[in-house]
């Protein structure tokens, strides 16, 4: 990777530095970048295939209490609702989405449409391809969503995303060549927001290692989170919480999991202890409820918006045809259950028995569950505890899927090979690529080069003791020659994972472990196009 001041490029790329920026790199050899905002940017947005249709909608990120089910929970949200409602559109079509900045404690954000090979200027990422919206102030995302599938938003500001922050986003397919019934959208989460203490809390936790010391903090000016506040109400029903327990040195953990193993994701299986695990919004308590007829096929489109927890995912007494992944589809295979990493998306097809049926979402590892039903006759709603045995049977990842033929990419030689090498332990809790913590208030990190129109390889190699869902920002990638199409992979530790896309989305990239803390700590780095 190149050495380049990459603040004066991005930020001359956004119109907030002068022109002349870009010549002000630190080395007369370092390359010059696609801007986010750039001419090549325009030109690919041109391409694609519009509908000439827009759909408008207002997004208001505020704080808000939420029931999640006889627990109540002070956290923010969109709407006053978590998930936030869904928006859906056809491919085509263009969303033109202004988000209203009504956070507290001056606290900035942004939306990431995750999944989506849109723009670049609207991707979300501030001090990479926007500046901060400030608490306040308002910004219009615009742009064409041409992708069909089961994509969701989220911000990218700090560990925002660990709150009530997120809702889905489908783009739907004017020529589905699916035949179902009906759908039911299914957002999985882990929850503590409000309950036990807040993301930041646990982060700062987290950030002084398994051996306790001072933590340094790594979050972006303008993104302090601020301190929730939590009465009396905040608490009450809220069932038992975690008490803090004593780590290995006598260091007393709050947050911290300990313990949590998963042959699945080969050993361990999370970093953070969640008092809850949701199934669109609610605790299994109180669960969401599906209500349909018996022998109706129904889609199932599943969303991990979870910020550490990786779910097994079953229907009791039935089994799923997987149909999708990432928004893109797969030759269809049936499962028991699926492993859902945070970021990924599976679509199933299901035909639905006449009773009542647990829709079980297994927090890998961890010992707990969220629930939802499916209800299509008479009969007792199950234990808020069961565990269908769907969950012990036959169980995909993506590894074991080949993309449907139609979206395969042809045949060809990389023309460039990056290695992303995953780094970093609980210990020290350092994660990072190739060794370098990615820090947004000092960018100066070398980014991944590629130039439109090549055959780009990247080779995830985890050198960790723990699993890392890695997510590229603007591209959907395949899994080796033929395996799935995806933005969103799970590497195993001491495993490596080799993906290969087209460079046709000219722009600046994020690119970064999908667990937002670790992300957040410094697992991220660039891939930028050159000029």
């Amino acid at each position: 990777m190149n050495s380049i001041n990459r603040r004066s490029v991005l930020l001359a790329g956004l119109g907030i530095a002068s022109a002349g920026a870009l010549a002000g790199c630190s080395g007369s050899s370092a390359p010059a970048l696609v801007s986010p905002s750039g001419s090549a940017v325009a030109t690919a947005e041109r391409k694609r295939r519009g509908s000439g249709k827009e759909q408008k909608v207002t997004l208001t990120a505020a704080p808000v209490t939420l029931d999640l089910g006889g627990v109540r929970a002070k956290t923010w949200a969109y709407g006053g609702q978590a998930p936030g409602k869904e928006i859906r559109l056809s491919a085509g079509d263009t969303l033109v989405a202004e988000l209203s900045n009504q956070l507290p404690n001056r606290t900035a954000t942004s939306i990431h449409w995750h999944g989506l090979a849109l723009r670049d200027d609207m991707d979300g990422v501030p001090m990479v391809t926007q500046q901060d919206i400030r608490a306040g102030s308002n910004f219009t995302y615009r742009f064409i969503a041409d992708d069909p599938g089961t994509y969701w938003f989220h911000p990218h500001a700090g560990v925002q995303l660990d709150r009530g922050l997120y809702a889905p986003l489908i783009v739907e397919d004017p020529k589905e060549p699916l035949s179902y019934d009906d759908e039911w959208v299914v957002v999985l989460d882990d929850w503590l927001d409000g309950v036990t203490g807040t993301p930041d809390d646990a982060f700062a936790e987290l950030r002084q290692g398994m051996g306790g010391g001072s933590a340094r903090s790594s979050s972006m000016p303008g993104h302090d989170m601020g301190d929730m506040e939590m009465d009396s109400e905040g608490m009450d029903g809220m069932g038992s919480s975690p008490s803090a327990s004593s780590s290995g040195d006598g260091t007393s953990v709050k947050f911290m999991l300990m313990g949590a193993t998963s042959d699945l994701l080969g050993g361990d299986a999370g970093d953070v202890k969640y008092p809850h695990h949701l199934v669109n919004g609610k605790v299994p308590a109180d669960p969401d409820v599906y209500s349909g007829k018996p022998g109706r096929r129904v889609r199932l489109r599943f969303i991990n918006a979870g910020g550490d927890t990786a779910y097994r995912v079953a229907l009791g007494g039935h089994t799923m045809t997987v149909t999708h992944t990432d928004g893109y589809p797969v030759e269809h295979q049936q499962t028991d259950a699926l492993l859902i990493g945070m970021g990924e998306r599976y679509d199933v097809l299901v035909t639905v028995d006449d009773g009542v049926f647990p829709l079980v979402a297994l927090a890998e590892g961890k010992n707990a569950t969220g629930m939802a039903l499916v209800r299509t006759g008479s009969g007792r709603a199950p234990s808020t505890t069961v565990r269908p045995k769907e969950l012990d049977g036959r169980v995909m990842t993506a590894s074991d899927m080949r993309a449907a033929e139609d979206v395969r990419l042809a045949a060809r030689k990389a023309d460039i090979v990056h290695r992303i090498e995953l780094t970093g332990s609980m210990d020290k809790y350092d994660w990072a690529i190739n060794g370098k913590a990615f820090d947004m208030r000092n960018p100066d990190d070398d980014p991944f080069l590629i130039e439109e129109g090549q055959r780009v390889q990247l080779d995830f190699v985890n050198t960790t003791e723990m699993w890392h869902p890695m997510h590229l920002h603007g591209h959907t990638f395949q899994l080796g020659s033929a395996g799935a199409r995806k933005d969103t992979t799970i590497v195993l530790p001491e495993k490596t994972v080799s993906v290969v896309f087209d460079a046709d989305n000219p722009g600046q990239w994020l690119l970064h472990c999908h667990n937002i803390y670790h992300g957040e700590s410094g697992m991220m780095a660039l891939v930028a196009y050159r000029a």
